[in-house]
Formats: C-alpha cells, structure tokens, sequence
C-alpha cells in the first residue's frame, strides 16, 4: 500500500504549502501554462499507471483486445466497437510491448488530461491530491478505456470553460473513440451557451446525432442491457455516488462565490444538479453499475469544487491551511478505508510495477 500513499502525500503536502493561483484574463479565465514540474508530474502518472503489473480489476480482461489485435491492420478498426483503444492495441502488438504499451499509451493520454484539468483551476496541487485516491488510483488503473475517455473529456471540460464550444465537441468525440459512453457529454455544451446561441446549438445537435450513430447506436440496446441487468450490480456505487454528490451540494449552496467565467458556472451547476440526481436515482432503480459508471465522467465536479473551497469557505487568496488539510485528510479517509474494505481492493493491492 505504501506507494499509493506516497502518490497522494506528495501532492497533499504541496497543497498545504502552496498559495492559490489567483491569476486572470481580461475575460475571466485562468492562463493555463505546463511548466517542467507539471510536465514531470505527467511522466511520473504515466508511468505509475502504465507500467503497473496485475494490478486492477479488470487485468486479465484487457489481454483479449491485445490478443485479438495480433490478426487485425489499421483498415479494420472502422469495423471495431471503441476503434481508438483498439488502435493502442495495434500499435502495442506491431512495436512488441505488450499490454505495458497499451496501458501506458492510455496513461500518457489520461495524465495530459488530468494535469491539463488540475492546472487550469486555482489550486492545482490540491486538485491533484483529491485525484489520486480514486480518480487515478482506481479509474485509471482499473478501468483502462473509461479512464482514457475521461482524461480526453477533462481536455474538453478545459475547451468549455474557455467558451470554445466546437473544441470541446472534438475532444468529447475523441474520448468516444476509446470509450462510447462519453458521447453522453455533449449535450451538456449546448446547455453552456451564451453567444452564438443558435449557431452552437447546431453544431451540437448534429455532433451528437452523429456521434450517436456512429460510436454508439449500433451496440446502444446491448449497453443498456448489461447494465440494467439486476445481477450486475456496482459494488460501493452508493458511496462513489455520495463522493459526487456532496462537492456538487457544496458548489449549489456556494455557486455565487466560485470566481469563474459564466460558461464555466453553467458547466459546473448542470453537472453538479446531474450528480445529485445520479445519487437519488440510486435507490428506487436498479442501474447500480449504469449509475456508477456515468457517474465517472462527472468526478472533475469533486476536483473543481475542493479546489476553490478554501477560498470560497475561507480568506481568498490567502494559504487556508486549516481547511485545505481538512479536504486532505477526508480524502486520506477515503484512500484508507478503499485500501483496507472495498470488496475488489485485493486486485489493487500490493501495487507492482512490471513489464507484460
């Protein structure tokens, strides 16, 4: 357990020592700009998540793709569900490394996303410490192609704030390639939109319909199926769902003192509304693992909410050291009780770094 440890308290202790970035344009965004030590961070996360060895619960699982990739050319990707993810599989199979390659394509992609996301919030280091106990250390270690898609989303969330409508629509689509679900994100641009209303809102519409048509109508019926299948249950979906639900109750309550640009407050009060809907629509269903694994795109709400509360809660600008280590040891809670109780942790634990 000890190196996961180590993965959060190194960011958690920048965090308690680093002061918010309270830097901005002329029209209310934040300059984003990766310097060395975040372009490291970017090489450690990939490495972390990519050379991993056995370890996440799906392992054994993702050696089928690699397997199958060995009698399938570039050309037959278009007839492939998640082409993009089988494409890492191809590339992996043609340079000989294995499933390590695979992972750590996908972890490269994820990482750029995450830091992109973090850095482009006031406090980056505590945005990356609230990401290692579940974000990274079991979404990307454990859901390969859902975590690549994410990562590629959290590029797009960065477009949105900025208002750049159709950049984020590409990378949404982008994540789609890897895994299908993320074209659920999409509509959300257009319900973010305040200039070129009706421009923008076709662009939407007909991204959607055709991402809709190309990644996901022909295997929609079989998703729905699987998942709603009342013996496929999500095992902790209701405290991964609380984990969504509580920054998006916090942003609610306190969305008038979070400094960001006004298709940003949009983006973050849909989101955090469909969050508190996802935990209610928990106990009268039974879309447990349907719930649950929507529910991944949405966990930047906790990144972007924990991030500002210091000084939203406290004196902006100033260190909050009190209510930073408040977050930290909450999320401390959750990495210790993950680690020891969760049903499946055992595939995560020890951690081993290896070449497959």
């Amino acid at each position: 357990m000890l190196p996961y440890w180590i993965f959060f308290l190194v960011p958690a202790v920048a965090a308690c020592v680093s002061s918010p970035h309270m830097h901005f344009h002329a029209d209310g965004t934040r300059p984003l700009h990766i310097n060395e030590t975040w372009i490291l961070i970017i090489l450690v996360l990939t490495i972390m998540i990519g050379f991993r060895y056995e370890v996440g619960g799906d392992w054994e699982n993702y050696f089928r793709f690699l397997f199958d990739a060995n009698n399938l050319s570039f050309a037959d990707l278009a007839t492939k569900s998640d082409p993009g993810y089988w494409a890492l599989n191809v590339i992996s199979v043609r340079l000989d490394l294995g499933i390590t390659g695979v992972n750590t394509l996908g972890a490269l992609i994820f990482s750029i996303g995450l830091v992109l996301f973090c850095k482009n919030l006031p406090r980056p280091w505590l945005a990356l410490a609230c990401a290692m106990p579940y974000l990274v250390t079991v979404v990307a270690m454990g859901y390969t192609r859902q975590a690549i898609a994410l990562g590629l989303v959290m590029v797009g969330f960065v477009m949105l704030s900025q208002s750049r409508f159709g950049a984020f629509v590409v990378w949404v689509l982008l994540g789609a390639l890897f895994h299908k679900t993320a074209v659920v994100m999409i509509p959300l641009a257009a319900l973010t939109i305040s200039k070129n209303r009706f421009l923008n809102v076709a662009l939407v519409s007909v991204a959607s319909y055709l991402g809709y048509n190309v990644l996901l109508a022909d295997s929609a019926s079989g998703l729905v199926q699987s998942y709603n299948d009342e013996n496929m249950q999500s095992s902790g979906a209701l405290i991964r769902l609380a984990m969504n639900a509580l920054p998006a109750v916090l942003f609610l309550f306190y969305h008038r003192k979070f400094i960001t640009t006004p298709s940003e407050k949009k983006l973050w009060t849909i989101i955090s509304l469909i969050s508190v809907s996802i935990f209610f629509a928990f106990f009268p269903t039974n879309l447990t693992t349907a719930l649950d694994r929507m529910a991944l795109y949405f966990i930047p709400i906790q990144l972007i909410v924990f991030a500002y509360l210091p000084d939203v809660i406290g004196r902006p600008g100033e260190l909050n050291q009190n209510i930073v280590a408040g977050i930290l040891l909450y999320y401390a809670a959750v990495m210790f009780v993950w680690l020891n109780f969760a049903t499946h942790s055992h595939a995560w634990v020890p951690y081993q770094l290896g070449i497959g």
